[in-house]
């Protein structure tokens, strides 16, 4: 669905008629979504500013375009990126666009059991003896309270050394409950059901991580390459943040 939503052409006809009807709960859904992808462009290369050289994109769907690698490569050509995604068609599909390199990875793993993310023997090719730049962007809400998300993301960070950074988007009822709660339904009759959460939980997923400037904002509203506004950003009920380890 994701996919689809960003005008790609690796999406099955099941995965177009649930993103169309999401489309109808929320006229403005590609906005958000747009959003939410343009802030992972932005995390990165935020990121790749503060001297991060490595990451670890945890429920990344396909690398294709404008994806981590070819954002931090632009940045620093030698940056390494491991993929990680719980879908083995994603992960079958991945490895052959990522064929060749020896920067890149693409494993399979489920971010609901982050020691199998963390001990898989690809994941080797970042040192997690430096800082590492996790990212879990859009993909924490679809991790229900019963799979402890708090749980999942103590584990992550406590593997991660001092100076390593966190990016994160969430979805979110604060702004438009109504609008986020059609949505919702939709979902609830895919394999991936979300569970919006509040500005205070989606806090917590950070930590003792020190919140960058300007904290965790609507998405859109965080470090902007252009003006918007505060109404416009809350239409996209996405959260997003960016922390660092001390």
């Amino acid at each position: 669905m994701y996919d689809y939503y960003l005008g790609g052409k690796d999406n099955y006809e099941a995965d177009r008629r649930r993103a169309e009807e999401a489309i109808e709960a929320d006229p403005t859904l590609l906005t958000t979504i747009n959003g939410n992808r343009s802030f992972l462009q932005r995390a990165v290369r935020y990121m790749a500013s503060q001297g991060i050289d490595q990451f670890l994109d945890i429920g990344t769907g396909l690398p294709t375009q404008q994806n981590v690698h070819q954002i931090a490569q632009a940045v620093n050509p030698r940056a390494r990126v491991v993929y990680v995604d719980y879908d083995k068609q994603v992960v079958a599909h991945g490895r052959a666009l990522l064929a060749g390199s020896d920067t890149t990875r693409m494993i399979h793993a489920d971010v609901r059991e982050p020691r199998d993310v963390l001990e898989h023997p690809e994941i080797k090719l970042l040192d997690f003896d430096r800082p590492v730049g996790l990212l879990l962007v859009a993909v924490l809400h679809f991790i229900s309270d019963e799979d402890d998300p708090p749980g999942i993301m103590a584990e992550l960070r406590a593997a991660l050394p001092s100076g390593s950074h966190l990016a994160l988007t969430h979805a979110s009822a604060d702004g438009i409950p109504d609008v986020v709660a059609r949505v919702v339904e939709v979902y609830r009759q895919t394999s991936a059901p979300g569970t919006p959460r509040t500005h205070a939980q989606v806090t917590g997923l950070f930590g003792d991580f020190e919140l960058a400037e300007p904290g965790l904002v609507w998405a859109p509203l965080w470090r902007p390459e252009h003006p918007v506004s505060a109404e416009e950003a809350k239409r996209t009920w996405f959260y997003g943040g960016i922390g660092r380890k001390n």
